[in-house]
């Protein structure tokens, strides 16, 4: 079909006529919340890089997952910010670390949200990296050992779902087979399968006190440029029994998402970061952009490229918005 015969603004002339053809549709059942949390009690303490999130003590935590989950937000992701850090990243993994203990204490007060645990080290190791340290750098092999013995913490204290992030290989197949020894066999894995070593990670690690103390994270997360080795990773993580696979950051790399959807017939997830947060919040403050209609229009991009699930900052926002 061609002009004249064929006009597409017949269909863009009033908004009946863009709501009945429009393709793409957000729903607050797309959405994840991440959380911070920390030891003590009435803290809730501003993270300066990403205005109206905070490091929260789990009283102010499970008042936020109520609200998540008055608004309609099915899950919430949890980091967890230990009073002391060490060598051999052990408060990742004990029965009362701050994870664990935040997945009761939410469990308990709000049992009909799902609660998924980040899996990783960075924020419980002294030196930053996310994994064990020897001869300088991150060990895969033992790093994975640890990974399967924290997944399976977080599923002893009641977590619904767990997210391994590091990076490592084999860590998914760590994971389930850790998992499954427990007795842990329905526990879903999402598998940060594409993470990128991305600079817009910036503020998240302010917030999870989780910067590196030297060195940095590309020997184990992957380079900008590469598009398909994310396809070799993702097929890895299917392999090893990953459930969800995820695309992390979201809006730069919008083709992986794309390519991972035509790929896979599994769920696709996709984590709207905490710089994509900031840049939007920043620019929302100094009135260079409508800042609500830049939150949707980025998050329309994403379920657009082909995200059946939206890790973001602005869930609360979003799904307040999906409410009008």
């Amino acid at each position: 079909m061609y002009f004249p015969a064929y006009r597409p603004r017949r269909l863009r002339k009033n908004d009946n006529f863009r709501r009945m053809i429009r393709e793409t549709k957000l729903s607050v059942d797309d959405l994840v919340y991440p959380l911070f949390v920390v030891s003590g009690k009435g803290v809730k303490k501003p993270i300066n890089s990403m205005p109206g999130q905070f490091q929260m003590s789990m009283d102010h935590l499970v008042k936020e997952v109520q609200r998540a989950k008055d608004l309609g937000i099915p899950a919430v992701l949890l980091f967890g910010i230990p009073e002391k850090k060490d060598e051999t990243a052990s408060g990742a993994f004990i029965k009362d670390g701050i994870i664990q203990q935040a997945v009761r204490r939410i469990k308990d007060r709000a049992p009909d949200i799902a609660v998924i645990t980040d899996v990783c080290l960075c924020e419980y190791t002294s030196h930053g990296h996310c994994g064990m340290i020897e001869k300088g750098d991150v060990d895969n092999d033992t790093t994975i050992e640890v990974l399967g013995e924290t997944a399976v913490s977080h599923a002893k204290a009641g977590a619904d779902m767990v997210a391994p992030s590091a990076m490592m290989d084999g860590q998914v197949g760590a994971i389930r087979e850790a998992l499954d020894d427990a007795g842990y066999e329905s526990l879903p894995i999402m598998a940060y399968s594409a993470k990128y070593a991305s600079c817009f990670y910036g503020p998240f690690r302010e917030a999870a006190e989780s910067a590196p103390k030297f060195g940095d994270r590309k020997t184990y997360q992957m380079d900008p440029a590469n598009g398909d080795e994310a396809i070799r990773e993702m097929i890895l993580d299917v392999e090893e029994g990953a459930d969800i696979i995820m695309v992390k950051p979201a809006l730069p790399y919008l083709d992986i998402i794309r390519r991972a959807r035509e790929e896979f017939d599994l769920p696709i997830a996709a984590y709207n970061v905490s710089g994509e947060f900031a840049m939007i919040k920043a620019a929302a403050n100094m009135g260079w952009l409508d800042g609500e209609k830049a939150m949707m229009e980025s998050l329309l991009s994403i379920k657009r490229a082909g995200a059946d699930i939206m890790i973001t900052y602005f869930a609360p926002e979003a799904a307040e918005m999906l409410q009008k």
